[in-house]
């Protein structure tokens, strides 16, 4: 049996990431499963999370990235919507990625918004404090191979969902 594609769409909170999923899984000719940080985190209680947020957050990605992999296993696509930090709890996180999906085609592309701007979807959002951007930046994995990079500022969600359909499958 064929793997299906794993896309890991890596970027800060309101970069677009989720928007782009949704206009991804509105797409009739690909299907995708989705895998992200947020709907894993739901999986924790809000106890052991105030005890300590990235002792569990990062047990639950490293289960998000196993889930990924069964299901690519099983031949399905399987969009990624998360951010590649270094933390000292699940360090070292990019390599711990790569080396769980080394068997998988993995595709990691780089959702990209301007800081400034993310500050502002953050509080327009509300759910988000307008800093947290800025503060996962600071915090992401470096030296990430990326197979390619989208510019929420500067496309719509259908735009960068074009540009990674035709470079990723050709179409």
């Amino acid at each position: 049996m064929e793997k299906g594609r794993i896309i890991f769409l890596n970027g800060v909170t309101s970069a677009g990431k989720t928007s782009i999923v949704e206009a991804l899984q509105r797409q009739e000719d690909i299907f995708f499963y989705v895998v992200a940080n947020d709907l894993f985190q739901e999986m924790i209680g809000d106890n052991y999370l105030r005890e300590n947020y990235w002792k569990y957050l990062s047990e639950a990605i490293i289960m998000m990235y196993h889930t990924a992999k069964l299901y690519s296993d099983m031949g399905k696509n399987v969009l990624i919507d998360g951010i590649l930090v270094e933390r000292e709890e699940i360090k070292p996180h990019y390599h711990q990625l790569l080396e769980i999906l080394r068997d998988n085609p993995l595709d990691i592309v780089e959702v990209f918004c301007p800081l400034d701007i993310c500050r502002q979807r953050n509080r327009i959002r509300g759910d988000r404090y307008e800093t947290q951007s800025q503060e996962q930046y600071d915090l992401m994995a470096e030296n990430i191979r990326y197979r390619m990079k989208v510019d929420t500022s500067v496309y719509s969600s259908e735009e960068c969902v074009e540009m990674i359909i035709n470079e990723l499958f050709h179409l």
